[in-house]
């Protein structure tokens, strides 16, 4: 997919034609810029959920920073709430089908935007943020951070899928209700306190509600990601006027 122009601000979709047409949503920034690398936020969703309806959340994040893409569980689970065909990730055995969709879908995206290779985060909303912190915490090499949005840690016979020293390079962004009757509190808190004590760059943030997604969540996740990217931009341009200094 090439483009005579830049593409305007909006929801598009298209397909991975070498792995069984899977779907791949994409919501493009208002007034995209192709020379601007930009951060992509991968967003998977919860159970009944699907790909169309979690990435309805990409603008209320910010209509201007990011490229966002969302994927669609494997499994069918026949009719959501509102109506349309409901999907779920399913158990630990389609992980590798899940992890080469991923991928695969990355990589086409990255073919048709300018999106920076270091600056990919996986976006879950409960039965997806377990998927998110499965593959962030498997490869974390491969994705810059993992944002869990009323959702918890899978653990593997009784601890967490960590992969240290390596899981030490992942940011994780932890936001939960407070009064969420499917996943606890505490069961927040405790992934909070097993990433902080394995030296993961981490964030939990209660919110006032239940299971549904606070507003306040949308703003704290743009801070948090931009956070970064300015933090990193001030640390090259003081990298570049020290070697300008520098005398030959």
């Amino acid at each position: 997919m090439t483009w005579p122009v830049p593409p305007t601000e909006g929801f598009y979709t298209s397909e991975l034609p070498t792995l069984q047409a899977q779907p791949v949503r994409t919501f493009l920034p208002t007034g995209y810029e192709p020379n601007y690398p930009y951060p992509l936020v991968v967003f998977f969703h919860g159970v009944a959920g699907s790909d169309e309806q979690v990435l309805r959340l990409a603008p209320r994040i910010s209509r201007r920073n990011y490229i966002c893409i969302s994927l669609r569980g494997p499994q069918s689970v026949g009719m959501s709430e509102d109506g349309t065909p409901g999907f779920s990730w399913g158990d630990k055995e389609n992980d590798p089908f899940i992890e080469e969709y991923l991928l695969r879908a990355v990589e086409q995206t990255r073919r048709c935007y300018h999106v920076h290779s270091e600056r990919i985060y996986l976006a879950g909303v409960s039965e997806g943020a377990a998927l998110a912190y499965r593959i962030g915490l498997t490869m974390p090499e491969k994705v810059a951070g993992v944002i869990s949005l009323n959702g918890t840690m899978p653990m593997s016979n009784g601890g967490p899928l960590f992969r240290l020293p390596d899981v030490r390079q992942l940011r994780v962004f932890i936001g939960h209700g407070i009064a969420n009757p499917t996943v606890p509190l505490e069961s927040a808190r405790r992934d909070y306190r097993l990433l902080y004590g394995a030296g993961v760059d981490v964030q939990f943030q209660p919110y006032p509600v239940a299971n549904q997604m606070h507003p306040h969540m949308f703003r704290d996740i743009n801070r948090w990601i931009m956070n970064k990217v300015e933090a990193e931009f001030a640390e090259f341009e003081d990298r570049e006027d020290y070697l300008e200094g520098e005398e030959v």
